[in-house]
């Protein structure tokens, strides 16, 4: 049967959903692996910011994840955070991915779009592209940052990983 992906919709992430999200990230990012404590962690201090492409029966063929946070260094892979930082001056994208069936279909869009709502009153937004995607970001106004970090900032991200920002408006 062939899935129709303009039927497709985002919704809002349950704890049920969690076993699917950890899966698709396990298969998306081996070698960039997280515990499916870490989606739970983020599912809990900020639920507005957790997304899941249903494929219509259950399954999950994509998630988004953002949250607030602080200017510089992004948070450290596979690890939960316990709280968000107060105040928080930037609203950081986590991960959105969806599923290698799915893409080429405009899927992802919509999700950035909703985080950036979400990132509407924070000084900035900011995300770690990995696997060569900062020409995907780019079309969301985000540009590399990495002089805004410290050395070593990146290191759980990976060889390839890039900071990127964007500025509010002002």
């Amino acid at each position: 049967m062939t899935m129709r992906m303009d039927s497709l919709q985002w919704r809002s992430m349950t704890s049920a959903d969690l076993p699917g999200v950890a899966a698709l990230a396990d298969r998306i990012h081996p070698s960039l692996p997280e515990d499916v404590a870490v989606f739970a962690d983020r599912l809990h201090l900020f639920p507005q910011g957790c997304l899941v492409l249903d494929d219509g029966e259950g399954g999950c063929l994509g998630y988004a994840v953002g949250h607030p946070w602080t200017q510089g260094p992004p948070p450290k892979l596979d690890i939960g955070l316990g709280s968000l930082p107060q105040p928080a001056d930037c609203f950081y994208l986590h991960d959105v991915v969806v599923a290698p069936e799915a893409r080429g279909h405009g899927l992802a869009e919509p999700a950035v779009e909703r985080l950036l709502e979400l990132a509407a009153g924070y000084r900035c937004a900011a995300l770690v592209s990995v696997y060569g995607t900062a020409p995907f970001w780019s079309r969301f106004g985000f540009v590399e940052s990495a002089g805004r970090l410290p050395p070593g900032a990146l290191a759980s991200y990976g060889a390839d990983a890039r900071y990127m920002m964007r500025m509010a408006p002002v």
